[in-house]
């Protein structure tokens, strides 16, 4: 199942206060992005989120789970109405996150 668009705006809406948030359409699923980091995705209407050292201090208790078969596991956001915490919670983790490496320029 394919997740929807305005679950997408809707948690994009919430970490707002994290930083410039933006999202790519990527496998039928959506990629989210902090000021240029990828930092976690959407998949079947879940909202997932890198798992770093900052994020396991924030939250402890919260869940993981994989986004789709074969990948990294990542926190399981469920909670997703608490505004404040979810901001706190992307932006730490992504201040852990490296920045993305310059992509390379296609030979003519």
């Amino acid at each position: 199942m394919a997740s929807s668009v305005e679950f997408v705006e809707f948690v994009a809406d919430q970490i707002s206060g994290a930083g410039t948030i933006s999202y790519r359409k990527m496998f039928g699923e959506y990629g989210l992005y902090c000021d240029g980091k990828f930092f976690g995705c959407i998949c079947d209407d879940q909202f997932f989120v890198k798992i770093t050292d900052a994020g396991k201090l924030l939250a402890p208790e919260m869940g993981t789970g994989s986004p789709y078969e074969g990948a990294k596991p990542h926190f399981l956001v469920e909670e997703v109405e608490d505004r404040e915490f979810l901001a706190k919670f992307v932006a730490d983790t992504c201040k852990e996150l490296p920045m993305p490496k310059p992509r390379k320029k296609k030979k003519a």
